[in-house]
């Protein structure tokens, strides 16, 4: 075989084996493992806060009230055994809530406290007439945190996998459940 024979047919076997990526939809729901993902998070996170939000107890709540309640979106634990990033599933309910215009969206603690510094250093640094003032912030009336689990079922080369998002709402000042919610998304995975 010639040289450059060779050289054609390496050249060939390795552009047979290079990667190809393809741009698609972010809303395209695609499931390569059967594991969660972020088709199951967006799914879940607005299916939960509609429900939330349109339920009677929110509802009632919101009239007695007399106004929109400020929600601040807390913990969701992972308490399954997969690494999800429940930082990603906390921001896509915190996007429902906001684009929902009936509950106004508080900052978690992690931005709160950079708001905070931010603030404080205004106070020695900004011109007097720019300098943000303390004590303006929003209270949360309510407080959404949950959790996730899992439970999995396996036999030979079968797998079915139960997820399961719970949400609670509570009242900040009389710790009332005000809203309490549940939503499973079930995988069938054969190997």
């Amino acid at each position: 075989m010639s040289r450059i024979a060779l050289v054609a047919m390496v050249i060939f076997l390795l552009a047979g084996c290079a990667r190809s990526v393809t741009r698609i939809d972010p809303g395209t729901q695609i499931d390569l493992s059967g594991r969660w993902n972020d088709s199951d998070s967006r799914l879940v996170a607005e299916k939960m806060i509609s429900q939330l939000l349109n339920s009677e107890s929110f509802k009632d709540y919101s009239k007695q009230l007399g106004r929109k309640p400020a929600i601040i979106v807390g913990q969701i634990r992972n308490k399954t055994t997969e690494h999800i990033d429940a930082d990603a599933y906390i921001k896509k309910m915190e996007m429902a809530i906001y684009s929902s215009n009936v509950a106004d969206l508080v900052e978690s603690d992690a931005f709160r406290d950079k708001l905070r510094q931010e603030r404080a250093e205004q106070q020695d640094f900004a011109d007097p007439k720019t300098v943000a003032q303390w004590g303006k912030e929003v209270g949360a009336n309510l407080m959404l945190f949950g959790e996730m689990t899992s439970e999995t079922d396996t036999y030979q080369k079968k797998r079915v996998v139960n997820y399961t998002t719970t949400l609670f709402l509570t009242d900040m000042e009389t710790n009332k459940r005000i809203w309490y919610g549940q939503e499973e998304i079930k995988k069938y995975v054969r190997n």
